[in-house]
């Protein structure tokens, strides 16, 4: 054993964790099947959204973490439970009216509101694709209707009509008096309105393996519970994959924790092993709201990657997965500047310290040279005080600070001043509020414009921040923050911001000063 896998078996980063329980799983023998089997789930009701891709991403996170400590091979599959009845109607789609009609049908069976696709769950399907897609992750895709009607899970089928009277004691014992008289782990389709029909079941022929039932008007029907005439409520459906797949490992949001007991019941009385679960907090939005794909809150996928870097999502990804995450606007920053640290730090750790860094995982192991000479953040300031309408608005000022940059041989940092002229654009330059100086603030600026035109035309961060530092504290700020808060507020604007000594260094010595100088004549309040 090498020693970098001798250090991934006592890696304390969570993914080894979770991938040395799945290997603990066939300590005695090899799977059966010959790979280990990793999924996650879908629910194309609506929209997919981050959270969606953060189980594929910290999922895939363990699958390389299992690589690593591992010669076992392995696959993970995306399923999209794309059969279910579509309950309500997402609010932030199209052609509602005609959504409103198909109420109940299953996903692949109601048209798709965009007109792009054959139906709405192909068209969310496609979307997640897509998503994935964008983010190389190597899985394969899996349609609920497919499995269903192309007879992929006829057996288990078959098998949980057998056990049925197990699986709805497993079932009942969970759901208040009212829901058990009507409930039953099997949901007829329709055959004449392709509806998904939530109602009881006469009786189960587990010999012929059919199910009998009565639809809304009183009309007796008798289906094959195989070939997609019937499927399974959504938690027995839970145990049943799990059952016929032979998942080895799953995880979900924290509001599926209460139902694990029932998932892993009903895996073990259709004959399955339960698979390793790993349970993480939900993603709120930026009012502390859990994000739904029906109501639309929280950001997007896609909005996340108009502002900044697909590694940057992954990255906020890995970051603690058991407490719960706000996706709103104002974490993209922070996260794109600590991938960058993360990256610049990785060549200088040992063994120990690279498998608990985040872009190891993010990279499977490979991360690459972060050309990133300036920090986002920073760029978002350059952009606001330099009103730059587009990349080439900032690389005047790059090329000053940092001679042998270019767009070419620091496409990273290219890409990040695209975005970083956007998210100003978007959400900075609304939310600006300037302020005159006070009497002791104005006193302070302008000693600091005479000491910076003492200092002359140096881009030295270092130099320029003790600079700064000696003006706040030979002019009394305690807490010394508030001196550069007052700067932040006269100068761009805004109560917090970059280190002032690189801000300087970046925009320039002389532009710094008159932009001080336009604060103190309140030009720019």
């Amino acid at each position: 054993m090498s020693a970098f896998r001798d250090a991934a078996m006592t890696s304390k980063a969570w993914p080894f964790e979770e991938a040395r329980r799945i290997l603990k799983r066939y300590e005695n023998a090899p799977p059966a099947k010959g790979y280990v089997l990793f999924e996650t789930g879908y629910g194309p009701s609506g929209l997919p959204h981050i959270g969606t891709f953060g189980e594929v991403a910290r999922t895939t996170m363990i699958r390389r973490a299992f690589q690593e400590i591992s010669d076992i091979p392995t696959k993970l599959l995306v399923f999209s439970d794309d059969m279910d009845g579509m309950r309500k109607v997402p609010d932030n789609v199209p052609n509602i009216p005609m959504l409103k009609q198909n109420l109940q049908k299953p996903l692949t069976s109601v048209p798709d509101p965009f007109e792009q696709f054959e139906s709405f769950g192909h068209h969310n399907n496609a979307m997640l694709r897509r998503f994935l897609d964008t983010f190389g992750f190597e899985y394969e895709f899996a349609s609920a209707t497919e499995y269903y009607k192309t007879g992929k899970l006829d057996a288990i089928l078959l098998k949980a009509a057998e056990v049925y009277d197990e699986i709805m004691a497993v079932m009942l014992a969970s759901l208040r008096e009212e829901r058990q008289q009507t409930y039953s782990c099997f949901l007829p389709i329709h055959p004449d309105t392709g509806r998904v029909l939530y109602v009881p079941i006469k009786h189960v022929d587990a010999k012929a393996g059919t199910v009998t039932f009565d639809d809304e008007t009183g009309q007796e029907f008798t289906l094959p519970v195989t070939g997609g005439h019937v499927k399974l409520q959504w938690k027995p459906d839970f145990g049943a994959r799990w059952a016929a797949l032979g998942v080895d490992f799953e995880m979900y949001g924290k509001d599926h924790s209460t139902n694990t007991p029932i998932y892993d019941g009903i895996c073990e009385i259709l004959g399955g092993v339960k698979p390793e679960h790993f349970t993480y907090e939900l993603f709120l939005d930026e009012n502390g709201q859990k994000i739904s794909k029906s109501k639309g809150n929280g950001l997007t996928i896609d909005e996340w990657l108009t502002y900044a870097s697909t590694e940057s999502l992954s990255y906020y990804m890995f970051l603690k997965p058991k407490t719960a995450k706000r996706l709103s606007w104002d974490v993209i920053p922070k996260a794109v500047d600590e991938y960058h640290q993360q990256l610049r730090a990785f060549p200088t750790q040992d063994a120990a310290a690279q498998l608990a860094n985040p872009v190891w995982h993010i990279h499977g192991g490979t991360p690459p040279e972060s050309r990133m000479v300036v920090p986002f953040a920073m760029l978002l300031n350059l952009a606001s005080v330099a009103g730059a309408t587009d990349k080439s608005g900032l690389w005047g000022f790059i090329r000053s600070y940092a001679p042998d940059a270019s767009p070419e041989s620091n496409p990273d940092l290219d890409q990040a001043a695209e975005f970083a002229v956007r998210y100003f654009r978007d959400f900075v330059a609304p939310t600006r509020r300037f302020r005159a100086p006070d009497g002791k603030e104005r006193v302070a600026m302008a000693d600091l414009v005479a000491r910076l035109k003492a200092a002359g035309d140096t881009h030295d961060p270092e130099a320029l921040q003790n600079i700064v530092y000696a003006v706040g504290n030979e002019h009394g700020f305690d807490p010394l923050r508030n001196w550069f808060k007052a700067l932040y507020e006269v100068c761009l604007g805004a109560s917090e911001g970059p280190r002032f000594g690189g801000f300087i260094a970046l925009y320039g010595v002389e532009k710094t000063i008159a932009l001080i100088e336009k604060g103190l004549a309140g030009e720019l309040a």
